[in-house]
C-alpha cells in the first residue's frame, strides 16, 4: 500500500500545503516544492487498540500506536528570495485514531472515514537550509520548535481529514462534529514548588516565578505569573472543549519564569474518561518529574443539552442573570458549520470576482474564514465554536468581506435567543445577507448547547475515588495511573467566576507573548476562594491518597515473593500438566529514541495469569531497569480488576542513553494487588529482558514468558 500511500501524500503537498502557505504570508507567495519524495521506508503500525465501550453502536473506534522513520526527500523553493530548503528525514512517532462512521446496511458498510491524533505526535524533522528559509521577512520569529508545534498541532484535535467513502453519506454531518463535552479548568494553587532562582553564584537559593501552561488537545492556555511564591495562588478559570474521549488528556506543566530559559517546576496529566464519570474534582494533585510540589485543581465536565430546560438554573449558578452579557463563565457553547455563499456582489470594481472572507463575532470573540479567491459563490465547509455566556441575551454578527478591497460584501446579525426556540436549537438554511446584492445568501448550520454540570447520584458512603494519570518521567505523554481521594470543596461551588477565552482551531490569534505561542488566554480572577491553603493541606480528604503499593521491602526479587510463587506453582502441577507458559504471558514494545535519550516501553497486556483467588486476580505491572532499584525509579500500570487477561497500553519511559541502556536489563514483575491489608499480595510472575540488541532503535513488540525468577523457563523432558 505504501507506494500509493506516497501518490496521496505528493497531493497533499501539492494541492493543500502548497496554496495554504502561499496565502499565508505575502512573503511566501512564491513558495513552491520542486520535490516531494516520502522515501521506500513505509509507516510502520507497532499496535492497534479497538474500543468497545463508550462508542455508538454505528461507529468503529482504532487507535493506531504509528511509527515513521523514513529517509524522504522534500524540496521547497521560495523563488522572490532565491531561497532553497528541504527536508532530508521524518520521524513521527503517536496514537492516530480512526473512526468509521457511520456503519450502514450497504456496501462498503463503512460511510466515512475521520483520521486525527489525539495528542500531540512526536515530531522529528531532518532540515536542509533550515537558516536560509528563516531569514526570510515574515519567518525570521519563528524556530526549528515553532514550526515543529505548529505541524503537530495541525494533526491534533479538532483538525481532522474526513475522507468519505459513499457519495450518499452527508459529509456535513461529519464536518459538523459536536463536542463530547467541555472541560472546565480551575487554576487555584499550588504549594511547595521548587526554589529555581538562585543569587551570589548558587549559594543563597531563593524562591521562583511560576506561572501554568495548561493543555487540552491543540487547546493551549497560559496562567498569570506570580512573583517570587513557592506557594503561588492563581484563582484562574479555563474552559475547553473536549472532541474525543476515551484517550484525550489534560496536561499541566508548570515553569519558572526566567529572562533566559524558564526552568521546569513539574507536570500532571488526568484522564478525561476519569473527570467524566466523577463530573466534579476538587482536590490537590502531587506533581510528577520533580521531588516535591502540589497542585489545588478543580475540574468540571459540562455535558452538552440540546434544550433550555436547566438554561436558567445555568445562567443563575454562573451569575450570569446579574452581570455583563458579554463576560464570565460560559452557560451555553454555540458550533457553526459554515458551508458557502451565493450571487455576492463585485465588490469596489464592477464585474470583477472579490475574494470573500467571513468574520464571525459574538460578544468580544471574532473568529475568521479561509480566504477563496476570485468568486462570487464561494464554498469554505469550516466550522467553528463559541463559548456563549448568556443566550438570551447575546447576537452572532457575521460579516462577508472582500479580502483584496477590504470593503464588505454584506452582513447578517442573528439573536441566540432565536436558536432557543428552535427543533433541537438547531438553525440549518441560507440567510438572506443585508447591505448586500438582493439574491445574495450564505448557508449556515448553526446549533446552541446549553452547559450543564449533571449531579452524580451516589450512595452516603461513597467515596470520590478516580483513576488520575500521570506522566513517569516523559512530558510526551508516557502516563502512570495513580488512585486519588477526591472530595468536593464545598467552599469554591458558589465561587464567583470568569473564564478565559480559549481557542478551538486556530482561528483566534495568539493573545499572550510566550515561547510556545499558546492561543490567547485573558483568564479574569476568581474570587470567594480565600480559604486559607494551611486548613485545605490539614484535611486529609484534601490530600492526594496514592494507591497502596508495595514498598521497596516487599519487591518480587525477595525469597519470601519467590517462595510463595513457587508454592503457588505446585499446586497448578498437582491439579495439571503445565504448558510452556504456566504463569501466563506480558506484551510489550521496547524501543530506544536517540534524539530524546529515553528507553520507551509500553506495557500492552497479560494473558492467561494466575488466579489468586476465586475471583480471578488484580493485576498489575512494575518496571525497573537494572541496577536501579530506587522507588523513583520504579514504574507502576494501573490496577486491572477481577482479570486474568488485563489490558494496560501505557507507555513509560527512563531517561538513559543507547551506550548505557545497552549494559542495562529491564526488570518485568506482574503482581497482584489485593486489599491494603490482603493475604493475596503477591507476585504472578517476572520476566528478565536483556537490552544488548542492534534493534533497539527501531523497537520491537513481543509477549514474553512469565516465570518465577524472570529467567527464561528450561525445557523439561
Amino acid at each position: 500500500m505504501w507506494p500509493f500511500i506516497c501518490q496521496f501524500v505528493e497531493k497533499l503537498f501539492r494541492e493543500t500545503i502548497e496554496p495554504a502557505v502561499r496565502g499565508a504570508n505575502t512573503h511566501l507567495s512564491t513558495f513552491s516544492f520542486t520535490k516531494v519524495d516520502v522515501g521506500q521506508q513505509p509507516l510502520r503500525v507497532n499496535g492497534v487498540k479497538v474500543y468497545t465501550e463508550n462508542v455508538d453502536k454505528r461507529q468503529i473506534i482504532l487507535d493506531l500506536q504509528i511509527s515513521f522513520v523514513g529517509n524522504c526527500e522534500i524540496d521547497l523553493e521560495i523563488k522572490r528570495y532565491f531561497c532553497r530548503a528541504g527536508v532530508k528525514s521524518i520521524q513521527i512517532h503517536g496514537t492516530m485514531r480512526v473512526i468509521l462512521e457511520p456503519l450502514i446496511g450497504d456496501m462498503p458498510l463503512v460511510g466515512a472515514l475521520s483520521i486525527f491524533f489525539l495528542r500531540k505526535p512526536l515530531l522529528e524533522i531532518n532540515w536542509t537550509g533550515l537558516t536560509n528559509l528563516l531569514d526570510i521577512p515574515g519567518l525570521n520569529g519563528l524556530s526549528d520548535t515553532i514550526i515543529l508545534d505548529i505541524i503537530s498541532n495541525y494533526l491534533v484535535l479538532p483538525n481532522r481529514i474526513t475522507v468519505p467513502l459513499v457519495s450518499e453519506v452527508q459529509i456535513a454531518q461529519l464536518r459538523f462534529p459536536i463536542p463530547k463535552g467541555v472541560l472546565r479548568i480551575h487554576f487555584i494553587e499550588a504549594q511547595d514548588l521548587q526554589g529555581k532562582d538562585t543569587y551570589l553564584k548558587g549559594l543563597v537559593k531563593g524562591k521562583s516565578d511560576p506561572y501554568g501552561i495548561i493543555r487540552v488537545g491543540n487547546q493551549i492556555f497560559q496562567s498569570k505569573v506570580i512573583k517570587e511564591n513557592l506557594s503561588p495562588k492563581w484563582n484562574e478559570v479555563y474552559e475547553a472543549l473536549v472532541y474525543e474521549h476515551p484517550g484525550q488528556e489534560l496536561e499541566i506543566e508548570l515553569f519558572d519564569e526566567d529572562p533566559d530559559k524558564d526552568d521546569f517546576l513539574g507536570s500532571l496529566m488526568i484522564d478525561l474518561i476519569e473527570v467524566e464519570k466523577e463530573r466534579l474534582l476538587d482536590e490537590w494533585f502531587t506533581l510528577d518529574e520533580v521531588p516535591r510540589g502540589k497542585l489545588h485543581l478543580k475540574l468540571e465536565w459540562l455535558t452538552l443539552v440540546p434544550d433550555a430546560v436547566n438554561l436558567d438554573k445555568v445562567l443563575m449558578d454562573i451569575r450570569a442573570d446579574k452581570d455583563q452579557a458579554n463576560d464570565g463563565l460560559s452557560s451555553a457553547l454555540l458550533i457553526l458549520y459554515l458551508d458557502s455563499a451565493r450571487n455576492l456582489p463585485s465588490g469596489k470594481k464592477m464585474n470583477s470576482n472579490p475574494n470573500p472572507l467571513v468574520q464571525m463575532s459574538v460578544g468580544h470573540k471574532a473568529q475568521e474564514s479561509k480566504i477563496r479567491y476570485k468568486t462570487s459563490e464561494p464554498v469554505w465547509e469550516e466550522n467553528f465554536t463559541f463559548f456563549i455566556h448568556n443566550p438570551k441575551r447575546q447576537d452572532l454578527e457575521v460579516e462577508v468581506k472582500d479580502e483584496q478591497h477590504q470593503c464588505s460584501l454584506g452582513s447578517l446579525r442573528i439573536p441566540l435567543s432565536q436558536l432557543l426556540t428552535s427543533d433541537d436549537m438547531t438553525i440549518n438554511q441560507r440567510f438572506q445577507l443585508s447591505n448586500s446584492g438582493p439574491n445574495s445568501t450564505l448557508k449556515m448550520k448553526i446549533a446552541l448547547r446549553v452547559l450543564h454540570l449533571e449531579k452524580q447520584e451516589r450512595p452516603p458512603d461513597h467515596q470520590h475515588s478516580a483513576q488520575v494519570k500521570r506522566p513517569s518521567v516523559s512530558k510526551e505523554g508516557r502516563k502512570i495511573p495513580v488512585k486519588s481521594q477526591v472530595s468536593a470543596s464545598p467552599g469554591t461551588s458558589g465561587s464567583s467566576t470568569a473564564p478565559s477565552t480559549p481557542v478551538t482551531g486556530g482561528g483566534d490569534k495568539p493573545g499572550v507573548e510566550e515561547k510556545t505561542q499558546p492561543p490567547e488566554a485573558s483568564p479574569v480572577a476568581q474570587r470567594d476562594l480565600g480559604r486559607s491553603s494551611s486548613s485545605l493541606l490539614a484535611s486529609p480528604s484534601h490530600m492526594s491518597v496514592k494507591e497502596p503499593t508495595p514498598s521497596i521491602a516487599s519487591d518480587i526479587s525477595l525469597p519470601i515473593a519467590t517462595q510463595e510463587l513457587r508454592q503457588r506453582l505446585r499446586q497448578l502441577e498437582n491439579g495439571t500438566t503445565l504448558g510452556q507458559s504456566p504463569l501466563g504471558q506480558v506484551q510489550l514494545t521496547i524501543r530506544h529514541s536517540s534524539q530524546r535519550n529515553k528507553l520507551i516501553v509500553v506495557v500492552h497486556s497479560c494473558r492467561n495469569l494466575i488466579a489468586f483467588s476465586e475471583d480471578g486476580s488484580d493485576p498489575y505491572v512494575r518496571l525497573y531497569l537494572l541496577p536501579d532499584k530506587r522507588r523513583s525509579g520504579r514504574r507502576k500500570t494501573h490496577v486491572s480488576k477481577k482479570t486474568l487477561n488485563p489490558v494496560f497500553d501505557q507507555s513509560f519511559d527512563f531517561s538513559v542513553s543507547l551506550p548505557e541502556v545497552q549494559r542495562r536489563t529491564l526488570d518485568v514483575a506482574v503482581k497482584n494487588s489485593g486489599g491494603f491489608l490482603s493475604k493475596d499480595k503477591g507476585l504472578l510472575g517476572k520476566v528478565l529482558v536483556a537490552l544488548a540488541s542492534e534493534e533497539l532503535t527501531k523497537g520491537w513488540t513481543q509477549w514474553y514468558d512469565l516465570t518465577e525468577d524472570g529467567v527464561r523457563p528450561q525445557l523439561v523432558t
